[in-house]
């Protein structure tokens, strides 16, 4: 069967999955989905244990990506996943914490974070779905990050024949490394720009240029496309459900937990789109009994799992979980969709209030299925920086800010449910990536250390090795540092193209 997708608003448009990949975003500024949600058997979730990492992603993509053949699809995966891009042979390892919990370790590809697993992925699909469709037309990236998703787009699409790629970053938003990272990028076909604001600016700013008709009519007349590689784009969310799949394997195998087991999913969330994995694998038939939404001080997403009032009027707080920071989630639109059984009309109406009013309320009942499934609770700073020494004093194990983000709200959800069903940390990025507050939180003289001095202390005292792509940051040189206001990201880009 030929699976189709819509997207979640106006417009009864059904297209092809490598079609949604290459649009990114749908006219309506609605999202991509599926139009149904493939079914695994928890026999068929048995046999995963005897699989590979490669051999689940080809049999639960392959599900949603029914207009790819075997080979194609085999290309795309064999080529993300293998020795060259991550220092795992599992790709997406479980480190055992007690009987009851274990961290999802996301972090081991080439730019240490959980991005990288569906960013390898990504620039495979794009083209090999635009050879499908006899697409000849250059791609063009919009990227708005936080920090992680910029990086690993960049590192993905560099130098990929057919596409450029420009990335927009909150000037002060995200961590000195995440800065280096991106500043520093290599390929022809990159371009990073800086913009005085904050996350939710630079997103808006990408989508306006999205939905802008006349600058997609210039784009058209010089043979360039927009697409996306912001998890708004179908084909960053399907790679993200292979790795709660290969998680639970994981743990049957290891006779952690027993087939057939309900577990929970704790997940530092900004975007929705990691939790949001979780939800379509559940959706899917896995095991899982609780997703645990964990917030920072940008607590937007407690309140609305909380209380059904989704309102981001409120105080923009800069947060050392700095890809957290975000106070207009996304990809809960495609939640909501699916929650109120594909009510077009609702998400119209709710997608529109949020943005002339900047808020908006569900009903009892949509309230009522989202709580039946999603548990939210956040942590601030100054729990960050605790469960980061409590975890590396306590269990030798040193975590990053969103971790401890994520670990801190699961102590909360045990303490208030007393639920000890085994609980999965989601770990997006290495404790490298956030130096600074991992230094305050393990060194005691960090004030006196700059950003890369912190970096080495930390191996040093810790023995935790300094991720290769992160090693030699402050060497390389800087060919960006444009920065703008949101105002001129439009013009910016035409300065790009050359329009």
């Amino acid at each position: 069967m030929n699976l189709k997708y819509t997207t979640t608003r106006a417009g009864n448009d059904q297209v092809t999955s490598s079609q949604a990949i290459l649009k990114g975003l749908g006219k309506d500024g609605g999202l991509y989905l599926p139009l149904s949600i493939p079914k695994v058997s928890i026999e068929e979730i048995g046999t995963f244990t005897n699989l590979t990492y490669n051999e689940k992603a080809m049999s639960i993509i392959g599900m949603f990506l029914t207009d790819f053949t075997e080979a194609e699809l085999r290309h795309c995966i064999d080529n993300a996943y293998n020795e060259k891009t991550f220092t795992s042979p599992l790709i997406t390892p479980l480190h055992m914490l007690d009987e009851n919990s274990a961290v999802l370790e996301l972090y081991h590809g080439p730019t240490s974070a959980f991005k990288d697993v569906a960013l390898q992925i990504l620039p495979y699909l794009l083209t090999t779905s635009a050879k499908m469709n006899d697409d000849d037309r250059t791609y063009v990236i919009l990227v708005a990050t936080s920090g992680d998703t910029g990086k690993a787009a960049l590192e993905g699409f560099k130098d990929v024949p057919n596409t450029k790629i420009l990335v927009f970053y909150p000037n002060d938003g995200v961590s000195m490394v995440q800065k280096l990272q991106m500043v520093t990028q290599l390929g022809d076909n990159v371009k990073v720009v800086a913009v005085e604001g904050n996350f939710d600016d630079t997103q808006n700013g990408v989508k306006e240029l999205f939905s802008n008709t006349l600058l997609g009519k210039e784009l058209n007349e010089k043979n360039y496309t927009f697409s996306s590689a912001n998890s708004i784009n179908w084909g960053r969310l399907v790679p993200q459900i292979v790795y709660y799949f290969e998680s639970y394997a994981q743990l049957v195998k290891n006779k952690n937990i027993k087939l057939g087991d309900e577990i929970n999913f704790t997940v530092p969330t900004g975007n929705f789109g990691n939790i949001l994995a979780g939800y379509y694998a559940r959706e899917m038939g896995l095991p899982i009994k609780r997703l645990i939404c964990a917030a920072n001080a940008n607590d937007v997403l407690k309140d609305f799992i909380n209380t059904g009032s989704y309102d981001r009027n409120r105080d923009f707080v800069k947060t050392l979980s700095p890809s957290m920071d975000i106070l207009i989630s996304s990809n809960l639109e495609r939640l909501l969709y699916l929650l109120s059984d594909g009510d077009k009309s609702l998400i119209s109406e709710l997608m529109s209030n949020l943005k002339s009013e900047g808020s908006y309320r569900v009903s009892p009942e949509l309230l009522s299925k989202l709580q039946s499934i999603f548990y939210s609770d956040s942590a601030d700073d100054k729990d960050t920086i605790k469960t980061i020494k409590d975890m590396y004093e306590s269990k030798n194990y040193l975590i990053d800010t969103h971790t401890a983000v994520a670990y801190r709200v699961y102590e909360k959800y045990v303490a208030t449910t007393n639920d000890t069903s085994f609980n999965v940390i989601v770990s997006t990025a290495s404790p490298y990536k956030f130096n600074g507050a991992v230094a305050e939180a393990v060194l005691p003289n960090y004030k006196d250390l700059d950003d890369m001095a912190q970096l080495k202390a930390i191996n040093k005292i810790t023995g935790v090795a300094i991720p290769d792509g992160l090693n030699g940051l402050d060497g390389k040189s800087v060919r960006f540092s444009d920065v703008i206001m949101k105002d001129d990201m439009e013009v910016t880009l035409k300065q790009y193209l050359n329009l």
